[in-house]
């Protein structure tokens, strides 16, 4: 088969690799389509050591497929089924996954292998967090499942109800895909990004207002100067800048909520104003990954056609061009970009 191999840090080659076999517990899949992802752009410039281990592997992790294997001792899939394999599973026995944090497992198992023509399923992902889809659902917003399970938690964290005005700070594919989960609940919703491709290309949409921090005064006069100078209800960051961080609890008020859902780098801090988290009762929340609820809950929004991300694609190109996929994400040149492993 063909496919993308990440071999380390710049380091990623297009090669021919044997189709793999499943073994006890374990299935293999034929991808449809797979997504870029931010968190792949991070890893191919500097590695993850948590979510890819053992180098070489294959890369990617957002895609959906058809089962065209199954391993001895899988019960509740057959050939042909159509799937989305998350990219991590819990192990459902810690203290974390028996307090119903699956997101914080001790021993959470990622995965790669969606920039590939064939996946093979681990078996506690098969058992834990594989997902059947309907015949009919196009595999490319299938596969938006991973990402949007991500934004469902941290807006289910922030417990955003209608009629709350709610400020996502970052303009990728997150935070947009944050945006149209808070404008589904029928929220008010103002982005805060750079003017550039992307900033137009939310704007263009519709899902937000947007308000462009590198044109106004102070992003967060701004977001007060549009909420009558009250402040948000709800302020989200989605660039992981611990900068921002601290502009999104300035932008809330009173009995505000802020969700760190970017992921700053190891050893960043930011500063907090006490006497205002005290007194104004501010909560102030972190949001990290998926739990299989939230899988099953963002393909549901997905089948029903509740929410639409589709207008986030912004190109679509063959697994040899993964490299050139990254780089047009790395420019912020590109949104989601769909890949198409068994396509020349």
């Amino acid at each position: 088969m063909k496919a993308i191999v990440f071999h380390g840090p710049g380091d990623l080659r297009y090669e021919e690799l044997p189709i793999p076999r499943p073994g006890a517990g374990e299935l293999v899949i034929k991808v449809e389509a797979a997504l870029t992802c931010g968190t792949d752009v991070k890893t191919f410039r500097r590695g993850h050591p948590v979510m890819i281990p053992v180098v070489p592997t294959v890369f990617g992790h957002e895609c959906a497929g058809r089962v065209v294997e199954i391993g001895r001792g899988v019960a509740g899939f057959r050939v042909g089924d159509r799937v989305v394999p998350a990219n991590s599973a819990p192990c459902a026995l810690c203290r974390s996954c028996m307090q119903g944090h699956h997101n914080l497992c001790d021993d959470l198992l990622f995965f790669n292998g969606a920039f590939g023509e064939y996946l093979l399923i681990p078996a506690r992902v098969v058992q834990r967090n594989l997902a059947r889809i309907s015949q009919d659902l196009p595999a490319a917003r299938a596969a938006f499942a991973e990402p949007l399970a991500c934004s469902l938690l941290a807006v289910e964290r922030a417990q955003i109800e209608a009629g709350e005005s709610v400020a996502v700070f970052g303009h990728g594919p997150l935070g947009a895909l944050l945006a149209l989960l808070a404008l589904h609940r029928k929220a008010r919703v103002i982005v805060v990004g750079k003017s550039g491709w992307r900033l137009d290309r939310v704007r263009a949409l519709g899902w937000a207002e947007c308000v462009d921090a590198l044109e106004v005064p102070g992003a967060v006069r701004t977001l007060r100067d549009l909420t009558d100078g009250h402040g948000v209800d709800v302020a989200i960051d989605a660039t992981g800048q611990p900068r921002v961080w601290e502009q999104t609890i300035h932008a809330v008020g009173k009995g505000g909520t802020v969700v760190f859902f970017g992921g700053c780098a190891p050893g960043t801090s930011i500063t907090l104003d006490t006497r205002r988290v005290h007194y104004e009762a501010l909560s102030l929340l972190g949001s990290f990954h998926h739990t299989p609820e939230m899988i099953q809950r963002a393909l549901g929004l997905l089948e029903s056609g509740a929410v639409i991300p589709d207008p986030l694609i912004s190109h679509e190109m063959d697994v040899r061009d993964v490299p050139d996929a990254l780089k047009l994400m790395s420019e912020g040149r590109a949104m989601k970009v769909v890949i198409h492993p068994g396509r020349e």
